[in-house]
């Protein structure tokens, strides 16, 4: 009867750890079989070119240049009032009518793309944080090629 039993923890043997043999390996996965594909026609070109909607106002990176270069005549560094009266005289014929148009914030919308193309050219390395309310070149930003 001692060998029905485990010897180790006294559990029948149909039970113990001790006495059940290892579980057998899992069988091998088989390597899922894929038909190769057949080459595909190229895509048609659609017949109609796709139309895109107007730009209703400028993007920043078109007051840029105008930024930088108002800058540079000023020797580098102006109030932000005033950069903003150059621009606008500057910008006259740039500007597209939605530019004029106010945000929700209640900022005319030139003046919101020129205060992003000042964010953009400060972390470009052309222009300084400086003090508040001042727009300043760094000395790359004041050899830089007028675009």
């Amino acid at each position: 009867m001692s060998g029905d039993y485990c010897d180790l923890c006294d559990l029948p043997l149909s039970t113990c750890v001790h006495g059940m043999p290892a579980p057998p390996p899992p069988a091998p996965k088989a390597a899922p079989v894929r038909a190769p594909r057949a080459p595909r026609a190229a895509a048609a070109k659609p017949s109609t070119p796709v139309r895109r909607a107007p730009r209703r106002w400028q993007p920043p990176e078109v007051l840029r240049p105008h930024i930088v270069q108002v800058l540079q005549a000023a020797g580098g560094e102006l109030d932000q009032d005033d950069v903003f009266a150059a621009l606008e005289a500057r910008l006259d014929g740039v500007l597209l009518e939605g530019d004029r148009q106010l945000t929700p914030e209640g900022e005319l919308r030139w003046r919101y793309a020129a205060r992003r193309a000042r964010q953009a050219l400060v972390s470009d390395g052309l222009m300084t944080r400086g003090q508040p309310g001042v727009w300043q070149l760094t000395p790359e930003g004041l050899d830089a090629p007028a675009e």
